[in-house]
């Protein structure tokens, strides 16, 4: 039987916004850019911008709406992902939402010592192969910050470890441009030369802008770099309400999202059709409590990734971070919400799983948890399917009101589609003592430690590793020391 004129349920859905006020924050956003501007730092941004109709007074530049409304008519409404072999991987767009870590974390809480530390390039390596193994983290980012890397080109170091230790889509950052480019020629070299990379790319670049209303010159020219190789970025500029914009939490948005339409224009000016994902975080007042940049705060919840969703364009959002400095019912608390606030909104790169105390600290077992959360959160969230199968109401008339389901065919055929956690301790008091009373982060770190003595990455080709590895000699080489 064909079944006509029905909607299919595929998710549970949320929006922080109306469309009423989506409306009235992009008009506010317009607003910002033709009366207040942007300053622009970097003169070919400022020239193509100009070029295009836009007004120059010094670094500050003024964009009309009919530009902003081009930008947005032609920017691609989807961002594809490929892993490190080609095959697609992430299909960032509508309510489908992947999740991965994030970047630069200073310091480590050592699930080995119980003691935080100074990470080093080898925690990258471990993190990268953790978020490789575990099936519900579909992309990587470095997450830690190596204190034995020379600090003028650290992230060539992390890109090297993360292209050895991981087939899945990678996000990079880089402090500088200059990063930028030694990024993409190092994927290059993966994918065989830069049409194949740009045919099927298997990195991003995350690009932080200073603020909504400031643009950096790095930033932008960034933005222009990627767009001419016909690469997706990430274009993220986050205000802090109260500090660098208004605190209320419609007026920090508008002028946040000034700066990502900006950056929209100039990808689309550089190279017409050129995919730009939007921030999917802040948005909101900052603590002026504390004067701390935290990662989970309540009022910028879904804020962001709203806007995103009103222009339809792919989301780059955050969760499955913590500001509590060890594995507590805070953090329990926040990760957790961070990653509902995510999926519910629809966000669709989620980054920074596993970070704590305002990214100033990260946790190989908090990354295992996630996962672990995100399976729970997956099932909670998606639709379910209603059909003949699954009602199976000839094997309710088969069995009658006291019939045993446990050895059905049909139980068999489908007990496996349940979810079912293997960090959460679900047996009785008893059994738990039996099985060593122990604690769900202890239960992580034997995950962990695990996964790290078990788990072998798919290597490159050693002529691959050999070509990555002259690279950043080059990159040393070109700076001095070591």
């Amino acid at each position: 039987m064909i079944e006509t004129h029905t909607t299919r349920q595929t998710s549970v859905r949320f929006s922080r916004l109306g469309p009423q006020e989506c409306e009235r924050i992009h008009l506010a956003s317009l607003e910002v850019l033709e009366r207040v501007g942007i300053e622009v730092y970097d003169e070919k941004a400022r020239q193509l911008l100009v070029k295009a109709g836009a007004r120059a007074d010094g670094v500050r530049v003024r964009l009309p709406e009919r530009l902003v409304e081009w930008a947005l008519s032609v920017a691609p409404k989807r961002i594809t992902l490929y892993d490190r072999n080609g095959r697609v991987a992430i299909r960032a767009w509508g309510y489908r939402s992947y999740f991965g870590g994030g970047s630069d974390c200073l310091n480590i809480l050592d699930h080995r010592t119980g003691e935080r530390r100074r990470a080093v390039l080898e925690d990258v390596r471990e993190a990268t192969v953790l978020m490789d193994a575990l099936p519900e983290v579909d992309f990587v980012m470095s997450a830690f910050l190596p204190s034995d890397a020379d600090q003028r080109i650290y992230d060539r170091y992390q890109m090297e470890v993360m292209l050895n230790n991981t087939t899945k889509p990678i996000v990079f950052v880089t402090p500088d441009f200059e990063g930028c480019v030694t990024a993409v020629e190092m994927c290059e070299v993966v994918a065989g030369g830069a049409e194949s990379f740009q045919q099927r790319p298997f990195a991003i670049c995350y690009i932080n802008v200073t603020s909504g209303l400031v643009a950096n010159a790095e930033a932008l020219q960034k933005c222009i770099y990627l767009a001419e190789k016909g690469l997706p970025l990430l274009y993220i500029p986050l205000n802090a309400g109260g500090v660098n914009s208004p605190v209320t939490t419609a007026g920090c948005m508008a002028t946040m999202n000034a700066g990502t339409l900006l950056g929209i224009v100039l990808a689309q000016l550089v190279r017409e059709g050129t995919p730009v994902g939007v921030p999917g975080w802040n948005g909101g007042p900052y603590n002026l409590q504390t004067m701390v940049g935290n990662y989970v705060l309540a009022d910028e919840q879904g804020v962001a990734t709203a806007m995103g969703k009103y222009y339809n364009l792919p989301v780059f959002g955050l969760g499955g971070s913590t500001d509590s400095k060890v594995l507590d019912q805070q953090c329990g608390a926040e990760v957790t919400i961070s990653l509902f606030t995510a999926l519910l909104s629809g966000a669709n790169l989620v980054h920074d799983l596993g970070f704590m105390d305002a990214g100033m600290q990260g946790s190989l077992p908090l990354i295992a948890i996630c996962n672990d959360l995100l399976g729970f959160l997956r099932a909670a969230t998606r639709g379910v399917v209603v059909d003949d199968e699954t009602l199976a109401l000839d094997v309710v008339e088969e069995l009658g009101p006291s019939g045993n389901y446990l050895a059905h065919d049909h139980t068999l055929k489908h007990f496996r589609e349940a979810y079912y956690s293997k960090l959460a301790d679900k047996w009785p008091h008893s059994q738990w003592v039996e099985r060593g009373a122990t604690t769900m982060e202890e239960r992580a770190a034997k995950l962990v430690e695990e996964i790290l003595a078990g788990h072998k990455p798919e290597p490159l080709p050693a002529d691959i590793r050999r070509d990555l590895r002259k690279i950043v000699e080059r990159e040393q080489a070109r700076l001095g020391g070591a």
